[in-house]
C-alpha cells in the first residue's frame, strides 16, 4: 500500500493568504524629473547617483530642437502635463524642472507653479532654483561663470545670478545650439576649461548646462583649482535630496554633495 502524502500546509497557507508587501525600493523618496526632449545626460546622473531607498523617475517636456531663450520659454505650456505622467498613482516627493537655462527662460517661480498644476502633493524646484541655492550654500558671492551656451543664453543666466545676489566676475560660453552636441562635450575639456575660465578673486566656478558631464570631473576640479566647483547636476541633486529630507553625504562628487 502506497503511503499517503502529508498535505503542504505551509504552501496552502502560502498561496491562500495575501501577498507579503514590504516598503519597495523607494521608500525614502520619489523624485520626479520633467526634461527637456534631446537631453541624454542628467536620466543617468541622477540614477547612477541616488543613494539606496531613493527613486528617480522622468518624463520630458517639448520644445523646439534648438537650445535658445526663446526655444526654451515654449517649455511652459509643457510643464505641468509631463510632470503628471510621474508616477500619477503613487505620487512624488519632489518635482524638479531639470534644465537651468529653461529655468530662465521660463522663469522659476513660473516653473515652480507649473510642475505644481500637474503634481500638486510635491514640492517643487528647478535645476537654475538649485544652482542659486547651492551657490548660497558654500557662501559664493562672487563666481565665474562657463557653459555651452551662446552670448544671448548665456547673459540671461547671468541676469538671473545677479538678480539672486551673486557677481559674476566673467562668462564664458562654448557656442553650442543643440544638445546633441552639448552631451558631447569631453570631460577631459571640461576639466581644462574650468581652469582656463577660472578667476583668482572668485569664490567659486559654476560650469552650467545639465547637458554636459561635469559631474564625472567636478571634483577633480575643485582639488585642481583649490576652490568650490557647482555644476548643474551636482546641484539639483543636493536640492532634490534635501528636499526630499534626504540628507546623505555623497563623495567624490564635489564639495556640495560632501559637507552640505
Amino acid at each position: 500500500m502506497t503511503p499517503r502524502t502529508p498535505p503542504d500546509t505551509f504552501a496552502d497557507a502560502l498561496l491562500s493568504a495575501s501577498p507579503r508587501l514590504d516598503e519597495g525600493r523607494h521608500a525614502r523618496a520619489r523624485i520626479g524629473f520633467v526634461l527637456i526632449p534631446n537631453e541624454q545626460t542628467i536620466e543617468e546622473d541622477m540614477i547612477r547617483h541616488m543613494p539606496t531607498g531613493v527613486g528617480a523617475f522622468f518624463a520630458r517636456a517639448t520644445m523646439p530642437r534648438e537650445i535658445s531663450t526663446e526655444s526654451l520659454a515654449q517649455v511652459r505650456g509643457s510643464l505641468a502635463g509631463a510632470a503628471q505622467r510621474i508616477l500619477p498613482d503613487d505620487g512624488l516627493d519632489v518635482i524638479c524642472f531639470a534644465c537651468t537655462s529653461g529655468t530662465v527662460a521660463v522663469g522659476e517661480q513660473e516653473t515652480c507653479e507649473e510642475l505644481t498644476k500637474g503634481v500638486p502633493g510635491a514640492t517643487p524646484t528647478s535645476l537654475a532654483g538649485g544652482v542659486r541655492k547651492a551657490l548660497a550654500a558654500i557662501g559664493a558671492k562672487k563666481i565665474v561663470l562657463g557653459s555651452p551656451y551662446t552670448d544671448a543664453l548665456n547673459a540671461a543666466v547671468v541676469d538671473y545670478l545677479t538678480g539672486a545676489g551673486i557677481e559674476v566676475l566673467s562668462a564664458h560660453g562654448m557656442g553650442l545650439h543643440y544638445d546633441t552636441e552639448m552631451v558631447r562635450v569631453a570631460p577631459e575639456y571640461i576639466k581644462d576649461y574650468a581652469r582656463a575660465i577660472d578667476n583668482p578673486d572668485a569664490d567659486a566656478v559654476l560650469l552650467s548646462c545639465g547637458a554636459l558631464r561635469s559631474l564625472e570631473v567636478v571634483d577633480e576640479i575643485e582639488q585642481s583649482l583649490g576652490k568650490p566647483v557647482i555644476c548643474s547636476n551636482q546641484a539639483m541633486l543636493w536640492d532634490c535630496l534635501r528636499l526630499a529630507g534626504v540628507n546623505d553625504k555623497l563623495p567624490g562628487l564635489g564639495r556640495l554633495l560632501r559637507d552640505f
